[in-house]
């Protein structure tokens, strides 16, 4: 199973957790979360389906290259990380 994790400042928006779920690449695995919680899709991908700009996703603590359709493929044991992209002066 992959575990789905997301930066603790996304919870002044939404309720999250980490979980661990399965799945062949990104977005079969953050489609079962988002059957789970709904309410996060909104702050994760934008209208298409494509991962907002203000939001990193990391796999195995390398960005994934894939952020229109998630395609990047996970194996078990990954980990999935989800921050929001902080920025300003």
């Amino acid at each position: 199973m992959v575990t789905l994790s997301f930066t603790p400042n996304l919870l002044r928006h939404v309720q999250v957790s980490t979980v661990q779920l399965e799945g062949g690449n990104v977005h079969e695995v953050l489609e079962r979360y988002f059957q789970i919680n709904p309410q996060v899709r909104s702050y994760v991908l934008d209208d298409q389906g494509a991962v907002r700009k203000h939001v990193a996703i990391f796999l195995n603590q390398e960005m994934i290259r894939d952020r229109i359709r998630l395609s990047d493929a996970v194996s078990e044991n990954d980990d999935i990380f989800i921050a929001q992209a902080l920025s300003g002066g």
